[in-house]
């Protein structure tokens, strides 16, 4: 236990002076203030007339300046958007050591090859959990300047809850991912896996078949493709959870007993 501790300690502090963390926090936090934006431009006749193309945008997404639309798009900017940063963190945390060429560094510590691994899948968890939390607070803020109107049905816990249940689809995509850093050594691979998964989740979900597609899920959830959520049933988040486990020891597997020489 104590090894684990340590390990985690290690990856926390690799990564917490690193400048991508708070790059990621500044380009995830584009999602709360494009939202504000749109509540602006919804709340005044005037400017949703001269929004020009953002206008239309506003229209198509049907939304009103009120919470219960906020709270919308920070949940699909997770379950859209969150694929992508979250990929992106995923990809550093695990990929790093092989641009950096210090692998056979930290193989070589004293440490169970399983307990590294398992200490960089909390880092990425806690990262990505502390994004989301950074936009809920950024996001609450700005509403509250905003002064953004309750509507009738609003529940902050049916909103919450679905905050936190398409980040918690998204974050368990991180697995395969890690296993792409890996099995490539480094970052390209990961971000170009995560790249054609956006893009065969956008085409798939067109064809209204998105929801036996893991990566269209989060999005499906999140009501970014409208009436397709209804479709979403036991089998959409079975078929996910088994994409994860299965990053998730093909990881672990590829740490364990790959060679790593590079």
């Amino acid at each position: 236990m104590k090894s684990q501790v340590a390990a985690l300690k290690a990856e926390l502090i690799k990564n917490r002076y690193s400048t991508i963390f708070w790059v990621t926090f500044i380009a995830f936090a584009l999602a709360p203030l494009m939202g504000g934006i749109f509540m602006l431009i919804m709340r005044s006749p005037d400017a949703l007339a001269k929004a020009g193309t953002l206008s239309a945008k506003v229209q198509m997404m049907d939304f009103s300046a009120d919470w219960n639309s906020y709270f919308a798009i920070l949940t699909q900017a997770i379950g859209v958007g969150g694929v992508l940063v979250f990929g992106f963190v995923a990809s550093w945390v695990f990929g790093r050591e092989y641009s950096e060429g210090t692998t056979k560094d930290l193989l070589a510590l004293p440490t169970s090859r399983t307990r590294i691994l398992n200490a960089k899948f909390v880092v990425y968890a806690t990262w990505c959990l502390a994004l989301v939390a950074s936009n809920l607070l950024l996001g609450y803020i700005i509403g509250t300047v905003l002064q953004i109107s309750v509507a009738e049905t609003f529940s902050v816990a049916a909103s919450l809850e679905a905050y936190f249940v398409t980040t918690l689809l998204t974050i368990l995509l991180g697995t395969p991912i890690a296993f792409f850093a890996m099995w490539g050594r480094g970052y390209l691979a990961p971000l170009g896996f995560v790249a054609l998964a956006l893009v065969f989740s956008q085409i798939i979900a067109a064809t209204g078949w998105g929801y036996y597609f893991p990566w269209a899920v989060p999005g499906l959830f999140s009501g970014a493709g409208g009436e397709y959520r209804e479709q979403l049933d036991a089998l959409s988040y079975v078929m996910l959870l088994l994409v994860s486990v299965a990053g998730y020891v093909a990881a672990i597997s590829y740490w364990k007993y790959a060679d790593h020489t590079k």
